[in-house]
C-alpha cells in the first residue's frame, strides 16, 4: 500500500491530509500546532512534525509505505526555513521523496483542483497566486507581519488595538471597539493592553485572534469598524488586481481562504462590490477543497511527472 501525506502549514494551526498514492481517497486528516518558521518556536515545530508522523503510522505499517511527503508552508522562499522543515521530516525517520513549496501553490492545487486560477487567502497572513494556461506565476503580498500582510488578521488585529488607543487618549470617539478589546482580552486599562502587545510572548497569531471583534463590532453597526472592513477590503484588492492583470485571468474565479475572509461577510461583500466595478466577470468562490488535500494533489503530480 501506497500513501501521500499532505501538510498544509498555517500561521495557527497545521492540517494533514493522508491519502492513498495512486487514488483520490482520503485516509485520515488531522490539526496539529503551527509549523511556520518565521516567529515560531523551534520546540513547538519540532513537537508538531513528531506528532504528523505518529499519526500518519496510524494508517501505514511503515514509513516506507509513504511515496511522497509534499508541505506547503510560509517563508519557505528563505532557504533557511525550507532546510529546518526538511531537518524537522528527516528526523522522524522520512528518508522518501519530498516536495517543500509555499502554501499559496498548495491551497491553490486544492481550492481550484488544478495547478491554475487564483487563491486569495486572508487568515493570519495575507497573500494572493496566480497561474494562467501557459502555466505563468504571479504572486503579490505575503511577506510576513513586520513589512506586509496587509488586510490580514494580524492586520486587522492591530488596526483595532491601535483604535482603542486612539479612542482612549480623545483621538477617536464613538466607537464599541475599546469596550470589545478589554473583554476578548480580560484586561481593563489601556497600560493592561499595552503590557499585552508588548509582552515576550504576544506573537502575531495572538494579535490575529482580535480579528472577529471587527466583524462583530460591524453587526452593531459600528462606524469604525465598518470603515475598517472597507480598508481590508481595498487593501485585499491591491492583492489581487496585479495577479489578474500580469496573467490576464479577467474571468477566473477567484478561490478565497482564510478565515478574514470566510467568516467576515462585511469584507468579502465589500471586496465583491470593488471586484465588480473593474472586473465583472471575476467572481469570489470557495475552494473546492483544501490545502493540505492540495499539498496532496501536488504530491502526486510531482510523482507522476518525476
Amino acid at each position: 500500500m501506497a500513501f501521500i501525506v499532505g501538510i498544509d502549514g498555517g500561521g495557527t494551526k497545521t492540517a494533514v491530509t493522508v491519502a492513498h498514492g495512486d487514488t483520490e481517497e482520503i485516509l485520515l486528516t488531522f490539526t496539529v500546532g503551527p509549523i511556520n518558521y518565521n516567529g515560531g518556536d523551534a520546540e513547538a515545530i519540532a513537537a508538531s512534525f513528531e506528532e504528523i508522523f505518529n499519526r500518519t503510522k496510524l494508517c501505514c505499517t511503515h514509513l516506507e509505505e509513504v511515496i511522497h511527503v509534499c508541505i506547503g508552508a510560509a517563508g519557505v522562499s528563505n532557504p533557511v526555513v525550507a532546510r529546518f522543515l526538511e531537518k524537522q521530516v528527516r528526523d522522524n525517520g522520512y528518508i522518501g521523496p519530498l516536495t517543500i513549496t509555499g502554501d499559496q501553490e498548495t491551497a491553490l492545487y486544492g481550492a481550484q483542483n488544478a495547478m491554475r486560477g487564483i487563491i486569495l487567502i486572508a487568515g493570519t497572513g495575507s497573500i494572493c497566486f496566480g497561474v494562467n494556461e501557459k502555466g505563468e506565476q504571479h504572486r503579490t503580498g505575503g511577506f510576513g507581519h513586520l513589512i506586509d500582510d496587509e488586510g490580514s488578521g494580524y492586520c486587522i488585529g492591530r488596526d483595532l488595538l491601535s483604535i482603542l488607543v486612539q479612542a482612549e487618549d480623545g483621538r477617536m470617539a464613538d466607537t464599541i471597539i475599546p469596550a470589545l478589546v478589554y473583554e476578548r482580552l480580560g484586561l481593563g486599562t489601556v497600560q493592561e493592553v499595552i503590557g499585552f502587545v508588548y509582552h515576550k510572548n504576544t506573537t502575531k497569531k495572538d494579535i490575529a485572534q482580535l480579528a472577529p471583534i471587527m466583524t462583530a463590532a460591524c453587526e452593531l453597526g459600528d462606524a469604525e469598524a465598518l470603515k475598517l472592513a472597507e480598508q481590508c477590503a481595498a487593501s485585499l484588492l491591491e492583492l489581487v488586481v496585479p495577479v489578474i492583470e500580469r496573467l490576464k485571468l479577467y474571468e477566473s474565479p477567484i478561490a478565497i481562504a482564510g478565515s478574514v475572509l470566510q467568516k467576515s461577510r462585511f469584507v468579502k461583500e465589500a471586496l465583491e462590490r470593488k471586484l465588480a466595478q473593474s472586473y465583472p466577470q471575476t467572481k469570489l468562490i470557495l475552494p473546492i477543497k483544501n490545502a493540505a488535500y492540495g499539498a496532496v494533489l501536488l504530491g502526486r503530480s510531482k510523482m507522476i511527472n518525476d
